[in-house]
């Protein structure tokens, strides 16, 4: 009860317009003392009484920061042209995007008409569209990676990231139409929609990648052992195909 009061306090300030980076020290000082379980269920009982699951973005950021030394490490450990390795590489952009977004979203919350943000308008579609345009990452992890996970016994983790790819879908989707028809919604409505909409995907997607590269794809890697396996797994990948972003000579160098 008292880690949880810690993480409402907490998140009341960052909600509040406090500086963000030393609430991000704070968090990073608070997650150093707290365990993964305790953190979910803290999480999970700030959520029941009313909490947005997006709002809780200012922790989910430290906890990135506070592993991105063990991704590094990890990704380091495997050869370009990994099946995995692509995947790490594909999450750096949209990332980027996902920073793209949320700075988007708040220059727009500014505004009074969408006269101010013609501009804003053309870079907030090209987001949209790579974000949508991330479907082969997603369907590689669906039709190759997961079920190679699967067929080793693993299967719990793959079904939730299965259904987080759905919701996903969903909401890319709303910000696709979102940007493509702003102008028929009336400013107003406009605004608002794609501010619960940014922020949603924006934590949601933060932590599904958060996920998969930190739990999912190292246990992939330790579970799936057979080289002629993982050259396979490249096969089917590149029949697949990739995604407009993906890193030039990621996806092709050789096999793992």
């Amino acid at each position: 009860m008292e880690k949880t009061e810690m993480l409402a306090q907490l998140l009341k300030r960052a909600n509040s317009g406090e500086d963000k980076d030393k609430l991000k020290e704070e968090a990073k000082d608070f997650l150093s003392k707290i365990g993964p379980i305790e953190l979910s269920m803290a999480e999970q009982k700030l959520i029941e009484e009313g909490t947005r699951p997006e709002e809780l973005r200012v922790l989910c950021s430290a906890h990135m920061e506070m592993l991105d030394g063990e991704i590094k490490k990890f990704r380091k450990s495997l050869p370009k042209g990994h099946v995995v390795h692509t995947f790490v590489s594909e999450h750096d952009y949209i990332l980027k995007f996902l920073d793209e977004l949320d700075s988007l979203n708040e220059k727009f919350q500014k505004m009074e008409s969408l006269k101010d943000g013609k501009k804003e308008l053309k870079e907030l579609l090209h987001v949209a569209e790579h974000l949508v345009g991330a479907e082969p990452h997603h369907k590689r992890e669906e039709e190759v990676l997961f079920p190679a996970m699967e067929r080793e016994g693993i299967t719990g983790p793959p079904r939730v990231m299965r259904m987080e790819h759905e919701d996903l879908r969903a909401h890319k989707k709303e910000l696709l139409e979102l940007a493509k028809n702003a102008g028929r919604l009336g400013f107003k409505t406009f605004k608002g929609r794609l501010d619960s909409t940014a922020k949603f995907i924006s934590f949601s997607l933060r932590e599904h990648i958060f996920k998969e590269n930190n739990i999912l794809y190292p246990a992939a890697v330790k579970a799936i052992k057979g080289k002629e396996e993982w050259n396979a797994m490249k096969e089917e990948c590149d029949s697949i195909g990739y995604c407009c972003f993906t890193p030039k000579g990621k996806a092709k160098e050789g096999k793992a």
